[in-house]
Protein backbone atom coordinates (compact mmCIF):
# COMPACT_ATOMS: atom_id res chain seq x y z
CA UNK A 1 0.00 0.00 0.00
CA UNK A 2 1.05 3.52 -0.18
CA UNK A 3 -0.44 6.98 -0.35
CA UNK A 4 -1.26 9.06 -3.50
CA UNK A 5 -2.70 12.56 -4.17
CA UNK A 6 -6.02 13.04 -6.21
CA UNK A 7 -7.51 15.70 -8.33
CA UNK A 8 -9.04 17.63 -5.36
CA UNK A 9 -5.04 18.94 -4.51
CA UNK A 10 -5.52 20.71 -8.42
CA UNK A 11 -5.43 24.56 -8.28
CA UNK A 12 -4.94 24.12 -4.48
CA UNK A 13 -1.78 23.00 -4.08
CA UNK A 14 -1.87 23.01 -0.13
CA UNK A 15 1.62 22.01 1.13
CA UNK A 16 0.32 21.01 4.64
CA UNK A 17 1.44 17.13 3.95
CA UNK A 18 4.89 17.83 2.52
CA UNK A 19 5.98 19.34 6.17
CA UNK A 20 4.83 16.18 7.98
CA UNK A 21 6.13 13.91 5.60
CA UNK A 22 9.32 11.33 6.97
CA UNK A 23 10.58 10.69 4.00
CA UNK A 24 10.39 13.47 1.59
CA UNK A 25 8.28 11.93 -1.35
CA UNK A 26 6.37 14.33 -2.44
CA UNK A 27 7.09 16.23 -5.89
CA UNK A 28 5.40 19.56 -7.43
CA UNK A 29 3.72 20.22 -10.22
CA UNK A 30 2.26 23.47 -11.75
CA UNK A 31 -0.85 23.68 -10.05
CA UNK A 32 -0.40 20.37 -7.79
CA UNK A 33 1.59 17.92 -5.60
CA UNK A 34 1.94 14.16 -6.17
CA UNK A 35 3.39 11.06 -4.07
CA UNK A 36 6.08 9.09 -5.12
CA UNK A 37 4.53 5.66 -5.07
CA UNK A 38 8.06 3.61 -4.72
CA UNK A 39 9.36 6.68 -1.54
CA UNK A 40 6.22 6.48 0.47
CA UNK A 41 6.44 4.46 3.17
CA UNK A 42 2.91 3.96 3.82
CA UNK A 43 3.11 5.94 7.50
CA UNK A 44 -0.21 8.20 6.80
CA UNK A 45 0.71 10.84 8.62
CA UNK A 46 0.03 13.17 5.24
CA UNK A 47 -3.90 12.05 4.74
CA UNK A 48 -4.77 14.40 7.97
CA UNK A 49 -3.36 17.36 6.67
CA UNK A 50 -4.79 17.96 3.72
CA UNK A 51 -7.73 20.80 4.22
CA UNK A 52 -9.08 19.06 0.79
CA UNK A 53 -9.01 15.46 1.40
CA UNK A 54 -6.76 15.06 -2.05
CA UNK A 55 -4.67 11.92 -0.52
CA UNK A 56 -6.00 8.78 -0.37
CA UNK A 57 -4.81 5.37 -0.03
CA UNK A 58 -4.14 3.64 -3.52
CA UNK A 59 -6.46 0.13 -2.18
CA UNK A 60 -9.35 2.66 -2.07
CA UNK A 61 -11.90 2.73 -4.97
CA UNK A 62 -10.93 4.68 -7.94
CA UNK A 63 -7.35 5.54 -6.99
CA UNK A 64 -5.87 3.57 -9.60
CA UNK A 65 -5.71 6.09 -12.37
CA UNK A 66 -4.40 8.37 -9.53
CA UNK A 67 -1.37 5.61 -8.88
CA UNK A 68 -0.30 6.22 -12.13
CA UNK A 69 -0.29 9.62 -12.33
CA UNK A 70 1.93 10.57 -8.54
CA UNK A 71 4.08 7.87 -10.43
CA UNK A 72 4.62 9.24 -13.81
CA UNK A 73 4.60 12.83 -12.56
CA UNK A 74 6.99 12.00 -9.60
CA UNK A 75 9.62 10.99 -11.74
CA UNK A 76 10.03 14.08 -13.76
CA UNK A 77 8.88 17.08 -10.99
CA UNK A 78 10.84 18.59 -8.58
CA UNK A 79 11.03 16.88 -5.06
CA UNK A 80 9.70 19.17 -2.50
CA UNK A 81 10.36 19.29 1.07
CA UNK A 82 8.86 22.42 2.74
CA UNK A 83 5.79 23.80 2.92
CA UNK A 84 4.63 26.56 0.71
CA UNK A 85 1.88 28.69 0.67
CA UNK A 86 -1.01 27.61 -1.79
CA UNK A 87 -2.02 28.46 -4.94
CA UNK A 88 -3.79 31.90 -4.71
CA UNK A 89 -7.35 30.95 -6.06
CA UNK A 90 -7.02 27.36 -3.32
CA UNK A 91 -10.17 28.44 -1.50
CA UNK A 92 -12.24 29.19 -5.06
CA UNK A 93 -11.50 25.69 -6.54
CA UNK A 94 -11.43 23.66 -3.42
CA UNK A 95 -14.93 22.29 -4.13
CA UNK A 96 -14.74 21.95 -7.85
CA UNK A 97 -15.01 18.29 -9.22
CA UNK A 98 -13.47 17.03 -12.30
CA UNK A 99 -10.32 19.16 -12.50
CA UNK A 100 -8.00 16.95 -13.78
CA UNK A 101 -10.24 17.08 -17.44
CA UNK A 102 -10.17 20.25 -16.90
CA UNK A 103 -6.47 21.84 -15.31
CA UNK A 104 -4.75 18.80 -15.50
CA UNK A 105 -1.02 19.54 -16.07
CA UNK A 106 2.66 18.08 -16.85
CA UNK A 107 4.39 20.55 -16.54
CA UNK A 108 6.55 20.92 -13.23
CA UNK A 109 6.12 23.48 -10.88
CA UNK A 110 8.90 25.91 -8.96
CA UNK A 111 9.98 25.72 -5.70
Amino acid sequence: MTYIVNDKCINCRHTDCVEVCPVDCFYIGENTIVIHPDECIDCGVCEPECPVDAIQSDTDPGADQWLEYNKEMSEIWPNITMKMDPLPDAEKYADETGKFEKYGSKNPGEI
